[in-house]
């Protein structure tokens, strides 16, 4: 194999297929990303096993066809360390050259077939949508999902759809995620749980917001095909998690009568400065509702206290004070793209509720300060 290719564009690919590859693996070929090069085209690959990436490289100067197995932390070192516009890659029996402007590097790779493959796309698309919709949505749910957990899929993001309507869900049970979007597809209803680290690597991919995103079943997988491989995009897979989500649906109130409207930007810059005085042993910051103000106090042993207000909009019902995580509140806040919320309560001990317009609806459970 004997190439040379935009520099740029070989290190983003590059940096994409490392956010699949595990760190730890006794597979040598686990470690490396697979390069095929053929029609004027450089296709980069990198699998964890459970998740498969393939990235398309177009107007690539080829020499000489072929394919290779190269450890991608190396490549990807040299590639970034590299100033020239342009780089060029031999291999030759497992061994790789890469080659600028006044560098010479060799790396040692492996036999390419050791490498376990990646799934392609299924000839029939199930639905589609833009990229920018599908981003917006990944971003709006994904933080809320559990780090590890045995009983529930609650590490990972449910994605249903019902012909044309779509959610995606997640949640670490003390709270729940649901941003709700609409897609182009078959009349079939269709549910997957997504693992975390598969819709990080394809929110990653999600850079051309116009560009189409064909989506489908293919047994234990979910692929997703990002633009078209003639012009540079990319195809993901990633085993689906058949365990089972939570009734996530009883979870979301439904007879609030407290009801505020506050500016995003306010609430977050005023949830900032009041978890300034927090801790481990008293991580919750108070909110006060009333017709004029929300009033937000933290309060830590031999620490201090502070004290935020900030003005309310539009509040109905009788006055309130409730503790929330403050971590919960402002993750939530960085991820919508609104110049207002509106805030729905219950009782100090019930769960609150933060909505954006009608596609997005955020639960988090209160905390006792007591």
């Amino acid at each position: 194999m004997k190439l040379e290719c935009d520099r740029l564009s070989l290190a983003d690919a590059l940096a994409m297929a490392g956010g699949v590859i595990t760190t730890r693996t006794p597979t040598p070929a686990l470690l490396c990303v697979r390069m095929i090069a053929k029609d004027g085209m450089l296709e980069i690959s990198a699998t964890d096993t459970e998740i498969g990436l393939s990235l398309s490289i177009p107007n690539v100067s080829i020499t000489e066809e072929g394919e290779a197995l190269i450890p991608a932390d190396k490549l990807t070192q040299i590639v970034r360390a590299c100033e020239d516009s342009t780089i060029a890659i031999s291999v030759t029996r497992n061994l790789a050259t890469i080659t600028a402007a006044d560098s010479t590097f060799k790396i040692f790779g492996y036999e390419p077939r050791e490498f376990p493959g990646v799934r392609t796309f299924p000839a029939k698309v199930d639905f589609e949508l833009e990229a920018s919709s599908l981003r917006r949505l990944i971003t709006r749910t994904v933080f809320a999902t559990a780090r590890d957990d045995s009983r529930y899929a609650i590490s990972g993001v449910l994605l249903d759809r019902k012909k044309s309507n779509l959610r995606l869900v997640a949640t670490d049970g003390r709270r729940l995620a649901v941003a709700r979007g609409t897609c182009k597809g078959t009349d079939v209803d269709q549910q997957a749980i997504i693992p975390t680290k598969a819709l990080s690597a394809l929110n990653r991919l999600l850079n051309e917001p116009e560009s189409i995103v064909k989506i489908a079943r293919d047994g234990n997988q979910v692929v997703f095909q990002i633009g078209e491989v003639a012009d540079g995009g990319a195809t993901l897979s990633t085993t689906v998690d058949e365990r089972t989500f939570p009734p996530f649906e009883d979870v979301i109130p439904k007879d609030h009568d407290r009801r505020c409207t506050c500016d995003a930007g306010e609430l977050s810059s005023a949830i900032r400065r009041a978890s300034l005085l927090t801790n481990e042993e008293s991580k919750g910051v108070r909110m006060a509702f009333s017709a004029k103000h929300v009033t937000l106090t933290s309060r830590a042993p031999e620490m201090g206290e502070s004290e935020v207000r900030i003005d309310s909009e539009n509040y109905q019902g009788e006055p309130l004070e409730i503790a929330f995580n403050p971590n919960f509140i402002a993750e939530v806040l960085k991820v919508l793209d609104a110049p207002q919320v509106v805030i729905e309560l219950k009782a100090s001990n019930k769960p609150g509720v933060i909505k954006c317009g009608a596609d997005y609806t955020y639960v988090v459970m209160p905390v006792s300060l007591t």
